[in-house]
């Protein structure tokens, strides 16, 4: 079986629940015990609004877990580890994903293997993460508000966040989109977007960086299935 990454989002209402999640970053369920075909995983916190934000979304975070085979990601997602982060939520969601390409690196690691062919029929998601150059953070900030509400209500765009293990430096995002060719218009046609990559390139701006897309084949909880109105056969 082709190996299976989970993405997980969890929002939370009152100052207790959301405390408790915060610890749960750095005290996560999942260092007491080993999981069976677990290969990497991170805790992720979230940006305001949809996510692109140095200022953090107190109510929402993340979990990113890979595993060897679509069984081993159902097995965990029965386990008292992630009822811990489900029990006391206000909605969660899990979107099962096989990765369809990917390239650099997360943490010196490769942790995505590609798993299937790309179809345009169906619906991709995308991930991106980077650590940021300390000294190059206030200029790579000073452009992320623009390009984030370029995204806002663009076409075919279902669910997206902006994640992160660390505040500033160590960020990521995440989107979901109903078909690859929405996503490849806003990638190359938005033009807040394509400014976004040129700098990227002309300013160095990471020290490490990886993207990687993948093709959604369930999504359970409501968190994200709220955002799937006109839902379509993933």
């Amino acid at each position: 079986m082709p190996q299976t990454t989970v993405i997980s989002f969890f929002k939370y209402k009152g100052r207790k629940n959301k405390w408790h999640a915060l610890g749960r970053m750095g005290r996560s369920p999942l260092l007491k015990r080993d999981f069976q075909g677990l290969t990497f995983w991170r805790p992720l916190g979230t940006g305001s609004g949809n996510g692109f934000s140095i200022w953090p979304d107190w109510s929402t975070f993340g979990l990113l877990t890979v595993f060897e085979s679509e069984h081993d990601a159902n097995l965990f997602l029965r386990s008292k580890a992630i009822a811990e982060y489900e029990a006391p939520s206000l909605e969660h969601s899990h979107v099962l994903m096989h990765a369809i390409k990917a390239h650099g690196q997360w943490s010196k690691q490769e942790p995505f293997k590609s798993a299937i062919s790309y179809d345009e029929s169906k619906s991709i998601a995308v991930i991106t993460r980077a650590t940021i150059k300390p000294k190059l953070a206030h200029k790579f900030w000073r452009y992320v508000p623009s390009v984030s509400k370029s995204m806002d209500h663009h076409e075919g765009l279902i669910y997206t966040k902006g994640i992160g293990e660390w505040p500033i430096f160590m960020q990521a995002t995440f989107s979901f989109w109903k078909k690859g060719k929405h996503m490849m218009d806003y990638a190359y046609s938005n033009k807040k977007h394509a400014d976004m990559v040129k700098k990227t390139r002309e300013l160095g701006w990471y020290s490490e960086e990886l993207f990687s897309r993948f093709h959604p084949f369930e999504v359970r909880g409501s968190l994200i299935n709220h955002s799937l109105n006109d839902k379509q056969d993933l």
